[in-house]
């Protein structure tokens, strides 16, 4: 297989340009999450900006059904939150829902805002012992992972989100979570 030409010189810089900016479009439109900027720059030359690329194409998006959104430490295409209806009446999007219980979300959001956190420290959140079976069900839909071992007797493990979790929420990084004060005042978690 030839390697491919990044730096496109037989091209007028126009063309170029516009060439880098379809390489990304179609990376980010077949990949199956975030992509990393390292793995953008792959495909364009080595003195080119991704940013400005990512920023070109996120422009030549406003007017569309989509967007380019920063997701963790890499970027993907969204849909645009007012098109989330037709995508789910039309694409059986439903197949691809999370499904967690009540309680899944209740101990997601815990450690989202407590990360790292050991099984201990999310029992005494609730007051009850936290089941593998919870823990199990976020992990296998890859929305935590194990954190670093915590620094007590044991060293028991920690949990964590994921990238996997900042794309089901749409959050860009955990700085976009809402307060927890918020969540508290509109009854969706503890005032814990």
């Amino acid at each position: 297989m030839a390697e491919m030409d990044r730096e496109l010189s037989d091209l007028p810089p126009a063309l170029r340009w516009q060439e880098w900016m379809r390489r990304v479009e179609a990376v980010l439109f077949a990949a199956s999450g975030p992509v990393a900027r390292e793995d953008l720059a792959r495909v364009v030359g080595d003195a080119v900006s991704v940013e400005l690329i990512l920023g070109d194409l996120e422009a030549a998006y406003e007017e569309r059904a989509f967007t380019v959104a920063k997701v963790g430490e890499g970027w993907m295409l969204r849909t645009r939150p007012g098109y989330a209806e037709a995508v789910r009446a039309a694409a059986h999007v439903a197949d691809r829902a999370l499904d967690l219980k009540e309680f899944d979300v209740a101990v997601l959001a815990a450690i989202a805002y407590h990360q790292p956190i050991t099984r201990e420290e999310l029992a005494e959140i609730f007051g009850k012992e936290i089941g593998r079976e919870v823990i199990g069900r976020l992990h296998d839909r890859g929305l935590i992972g194990t954190g670093p071992r915590a620094p007590k007797r044991g060293a028991p493990y920690t949990f964590v989100t994921t990238e996997g979790f900042l794309a089901a929420f749409g959050l860009g990084s955990l700085r976009d979570l809402p307060e927890w004060e918020a969540l508290a005042d509109a009854g969706i978690v503890g005032q814990g």
